[in-house]
C-alpha cells in the first residue's frame, strides 16, 4: 500500500513539473557564413529577430571567413551538435558541397542561401538574382555612356556563384555594344582591401607595360559589390592619374547606413548600387515551414532594385527609418531578454522552493503512512496469534471474570461464564483475557459457519449473543477489519489448506469454505496470496 502510494506521488510530481518545464517544440537551426561582413552582420541581425518573434527557435552561429577548410569544419561542427535544420551561404561551388550533400545524408534539412551549391541536396534555396543583377548594372552603365566607353571590372570570390552570375549578366548585356571596352576583368575577394590591392597591382603593371590604357580615361568602375568598388575607387585616387579622375564607379549590396552603398550613392561616392536583400526574417520563417511540415517553395527568389542618385535619397530615407525602427526592436528585445531572465531565476527559486515544500509534505505522507502500516501489521500479529491458537492455550477466564468466588454448578458454569464473557466490553480489568476470550470464540463460531454460503453478520452476532453493532464494533477495536473481512480471510486459509493436502478442485474447493461463485473465490485468492488458486500445487 505504501509503495502505490509513493508511485502515485511521484507520478502526480512528475506531470507537475513536466507540465511547467514544456513549452512546445524547440528548434535548433545551424547558421554557416561564408564570411563576416556588414551584408551579413545585417542578415544575423534580421535572423536573430526572426528567431525571437518566432519564439521557438535556437540559432548557432558559426562564419567561416572565406575559408573553405574552416567551413566544412563549422558545418560539420554544426551537425554533430544535433541541429535540426542548416542554413549556409556556400562559400565557393564546389568546395563546400560535399558537407551540405553529408548533412543532407543525416537528414538535415538544408536551406542554402544566396550562393548555390554544385550538388541537389537541398531542400530550399533562397536568393536574389544574381544574374539579373549584373545585366541591369551592365545596362545602366551603358545607358550613362551612350554606347561608348572604357570599364574595368572587379570579380568577387573566385568560384562563389554570385561572381559567376553577375559577371555573366554583366557581359551579356555588353556583347550588342562594341564600342564599349572592359579593359580588364580583376579578381577580388568581396572586401574592400581586395578591390584596392587588385586595382592598385593592375595600376603598376599598367604602368610599367607603358600600357596605354593607364593614359586613357576610365569611364566605369564595376565592382560586383560595394565593398570593392571603394577600394578600386581609393586605389585610383591614391595613384594620382589625371585621367582617372573623372572615374565613376558602380557596386552591389545597397545597404542602409552610415558606410552603406544607398548612402554612398546619395552623396555621389557611387555612381549606383543595387540592392541586395539580405531577409534573414523570411529565412526563419521558410526553416520554420520546412520543419514544421508546411508547404514551402523548393526555389525562392528575392526582389531587388536598381539604386540611382534619382532614388537613392527616398531609399535612404526609408532604409533608415526601418533601421531606427529595428534598433528599438533590438533595444526592446535585450530588455525582453533581461526581464525574461530575472523571470527565470525567480521561476528556479520559486520551483525551488515548492519542490522543497512537496518534499517535506511526501516525508510527513511517508511518516505517516509507515506509522499507519506499523499499527496495522500490529494488529493483524496479534490477531493471528489469537486466532491461531488452540482453544486449550486459552487460560480459564472464569474465575477471573466472574464477580463472585463461588461458582454455580458445573453443568451451568459454561454457558453463564461464556454469556458474561461475550457481553462484557473489552475495556473490562482484565482486558487481555477478555480479548483472547472473545476472538476465541469468535474463531469458533466463523469456523462452524464457514462453509454456509449464506451466513450473515447478523447470524454471527446471533451466535454471540451480542447485536450486530456490538459484534462489529468489537471486532473492528481489536483487528482493525470488519468481521466480514475476517470470515473471508479465514475461507481463504482454509482454500489454501485444501489446495494443499487434497486433489480437490478449484470450484469444490471455493464451494466448501464458503464462496458462492468460483471466479470471485480466484479474485479473493489472488489479491490475498498474489497468485491464483490453481498456482498452489505447482508452486
Amino acid at each position: 500500500m505504501i509503495r502505490k502510494h509513493i508511485l502515485y506521488i511521484i507520478i502526480l510530481l512528475s506531470m507537475v513539473f513536466v507540465s511547467c518545464s514544456q513549452s512546445g517544440k524547440k528548434y535548433r537551426i545551424g547558421v554557416s557564413q561564408c564570411s563576416e561582413d556588414i551584408w551579413r552582420e545585417k542578415q544575423n541581425a534580421e535572423l536573430r529577430m526572426g528567431a525571437y518573434c518566432q519564439g521557438n527557435v535556437e540559432l548557432r552561429f558559426a562564419a567561416a571567413y572565406d575559408s573553405d577548410e574552416r567551413q566544412v569544419q563549422q558545418i560539420d561542427s554544426l551537425v554533430a551538435t544535433g541541429i535540426d535544420l542548416l542554413i549556409v551561404a556556400p562559400n565557393q561551388v564546389q568546395t563546400i558541397s560535399p558537407a551540405i550533400d553529408r548533412a543532407y545524408d543525416k537528414g538535415i534539412p538544408g536551406l542554402v542561401f544566396e550562393r548555390k551549391t554544385s550538388s541537389q541536396k537541398y531542400t530550399a534555396f533562397m536568393s536574389a538574382d544574381n544574374y539579373e543583377m549584373g545585366r541591369v548594372m551592365g545596362e545602366y552603365i551603358v545607358s550613362q555612356l551612350h554606347g561608348h566607353g572604357r570599364i574595368l571590372e572587379i570579380m568577387g570570390l573566385k568560384g562563389s556563384s554570385p561572381a559567376i552570375e553577375r559577371h555573366k549578366g554583366f557581359m551579356d548585356a555588353l556583347k550588342d555594344y562594341p564600342s564599349i571596352v572592359v579593359v580588364d576583368t580583376l579578381q577580388g575577394d568581396w572586401t574592400e582591401e581586395s578591390g584596392y590591392e587588385v586595382t592598385k597591382q593592375w595600376l603598376v603593371r599598367s604602368q610599367q607595360r607603358n600600357n596605354p590604357t593607364t593614359k586613357q580615361p576610365i569611364d566605369y568602375v564595376f565592382g560586383q559589390n560595394d565593398r570593392m568598388a571603394i577600394g578600386a575607387r581609393k586605389a585610383i585616387a591614391d595613384a594620382k592619374l589625371n585621367t582617372l579622375n573623372s572615374t565613376r564607379y558602380c557596386g552591389i549590396d545597397g545597404l542602409p547606413g552610415e558606410d552603406g552603398g544607398i548612402r554612398l550613392v546619395r552623396d555621389s561616392i557611387l555612381d549606383a548600387t543595387y540592392i541586395y536583400p539580405t531577409h534573414g526574417d523570411r529565412l526563419i520563417q521558410l526553416a520554420l515551414d520546412i520543419l514544421e511540415g508546411k508547404p514551402y517553395q523548393k526555389e525562392v527568389l528575392l526582389m531587388s532594385a536598381l539604386v540611382t542618385r534619382d532614388n537613392a535619397h527616398v531609399l535612404l530615407m526609408q532604409n533608415e527609418e526601418i533601421v531606427r525602427q529595428s534598433g528599438y526592436l533590438d533595444q526592446l528585445h535585450a530588455k525582453a531578454d533581461s526581464y525574461l531572465h530575472e523571470l527565470d531565476i525567480q521561476r528556479i527559486v520559486s520551483w525551488m522552493a515548492v519542490g522543497v515544500i512537496v518534499l517535506l509534505l511526501l516525508t510527513l505522507v511517508l511518516l505517516y503512512l509507515y506509522h499507519r502500516r506499523k499499527i496495522a501489521l500490529q494488529h493483524e500479529r496479534i490477531v493471528n496469534t489469537l486466532w491461531n491458537m488452540k482453544a486449550e492455550d486459552i487460560p480459564a477466564l472464569s474465575e477471573a471474570s466472574a464477580p463472585q468466588k463461588e461458582a454455580e454448578p458445573a453443568v451451568d458454569t459454561e454457558p453463564i461464564e461464556t454469556t458474561k464473557v461475550e457481553s462484557a466490553d473489552i475495556t473490562e480489568v482484565d482486558e487481555p483475557a477478555a480479548v483472547s476470550l472473545f476472538i476465541s470464540r469468535f474463531k469458533e463460531v466463523v469456523e462452524a459457519r464457514l462453509s454456509d454460503s449464506d451466513v450473515s453478520v447478523e447470524d454471527l452476532a446471533t451466535d454471540m449473543h451480542l447485536s450486530r453493532v456490538q459484534l462489529y464494533r468489537k471486532v473492528k477495536s481489536i483487528t482493525n477489519s470488519s468481521p466480514v473481512e475476517l470470515l473471508r480471510n479465514a475461507r481463504l486459509k482454509r482454500a489454501y489448506q485444501l489446495l494443499l493436502t487434497t486433489d480437490k478442485s478449484v470450484s469444490e474447493v471455493a464451494y466448501e469454505v464458503g464462496f458462492t461463485a468460483p471466479s470471485y473465490f480466484t479474485k479473493c485468492f489472488k489479491e490475498e496470496y498474489g497468485m491464483v488458486p490453481g498456482e498452489v500445487r505447482s508452486a
